[in-house]
């Protein structure tokens, strides 16, 4: 049973639960299409609202949504009958992530586009990677799904996992391969300190096996500061000398960027700096993973972006309206830095 099914992750996870013969009912608070009409017909029962006989009295497990705190009578159902109960994150890694090729894209900003990128490098590949993204990819229709292919790519959040569990949900991914965008101040909810957050990428870094690897912004001290003394492999990505693999020969036209990376050139239909730094992560992750130049190249210049990034959403009177999300003041800082590159 589901608390809390009708969220992009959860809908995803139910969904494939449900193909892997498991009978599967859940309940939400805001039941409405499109995740209600995919989620039944997938065969579904969904219960608007949250109430202790929403859980069946055969029920094996309850797993409880990083939305759902104590109080709500579901959780409080489930800990009273002392059911079995696990996070989202939890269920992820048990039955989807174990023994496959997992790639963490983490960082206070840009994890959904560069995300978004990657998938879509192993999708237009021919790869059919299962995913998990906080955002909605243009290319592939729906921010999440499972499969059986080698790949998962997956936003790496380093908010915390459940009103149970309070370390970051990144940490129960088992990464192969992890980005690290950059690090800054954020979530002042649950963390008090820049500190605190460098120590859970600490955290995250330290379980990257000695056969993977992290890409890390070279051109940031925190991610530096962060990947220091990293038990696996590091490769700094950046513009700057110090840089293993560095971002050269950098153009900014009208809609779109190019680039060299590590002497490959590439173009992106995206424009910024910072959209330049997001793609050469990904094309560096995906060349770890095995892509070819071509593939990435072709992955790249086909990639359509994500609703809600720089969206451009009409024009009047000569004028672009254009929407993005703007969660943090540095990313807003960047996204009026890129527009005024075009």
């Amino acid at each position: 049973h589901f608390t809390g099914i009708c969220g992009t992750a959860m809908g995803a996870v139910a969904a494939a639960m449900k193909q892997r013969g498991f009978t599967v009912t859940g309940s939400d608070s805001n039941v409405y299409p499109p995740m209600s009409d995919f989620l039944r017909g997938q065969g579904i029962t969904i219960a608007e609202g949250f109430r202790e006989e929403n859980i069946p009295a055969d029920t094996d497990v309850v797993i409880i949504g990083n939305a759902i705190s104590r109080g709500n009578p579901e959780a409080e159902a489930a800990l009273d009958r002392k059911l079995l109960y696990h996070s989202l994150p939890e269920v992820m890694k048990e039955f989807f992530l174990r023994g496959k090729r997992n790639f963490v894209v983490s960082g206070t900003h840009g994890k959904t586009t560069t995300s978004s990128m990657l998938t879509w490098l192993f999708e237009s590949a021919g790869r059919n990677p299962g995913y998990m993204i906080g955002g909605l990819p243009k290319n592939l229709g729906c921010g999440a799904r499972f499969t059986d292919s080698e790949f998962n790519v997956l936003e790496g959040d380093e908010y915390d996992t459940a009103f149970f569990d309070k370390r970051s949900k990144f940490l129960h991914y088992l990464p192969e391969c992890v980005v690290v965008n950059n690090v800054e101040f954020d979530h002042a909810d649950i963390y008090n300190s820049l500190d605190e957050i460098k120590l859970t990428f600490r955290r995250l870094l330290n379980i990257v096996p000695r056969g993977g690897v992290a890409f890390v912004n070279g051109d940031e001290q925190n991610c530096l500061d962060v990947s220091a003394n990293a038990p696996c492999p590091v490769t700094t990505v950046g513009f700057g000398e110090n840089c293993k693999l560095r971002i050269e020969s950098v153009k900014y036209d009208t809609d779109r960027s190019s680039f060299t990376l590590g002497g490959v050139s590439y173009s992106v239909r995206m424009t910024g700096e910072f959209n330049v730094r997001n793609a050469a992560m990904a094309a560096a992750a995906a060349t770890f993973a095995g892509l070819s130049e071509e593939e990435i190249r072709t992955g790249l210049e086909s990639f359509d972006g994500v609703a809600r990034r720089q969206e451009l959403k009409g024009e009047v009177n000569g004028i672009k309206v254009i929407d993005d999300f703007a969660h943090h003041p540095t990313a807003i800082r960047l996204a009026v830095q890129s527009l005024r590159q075009r």
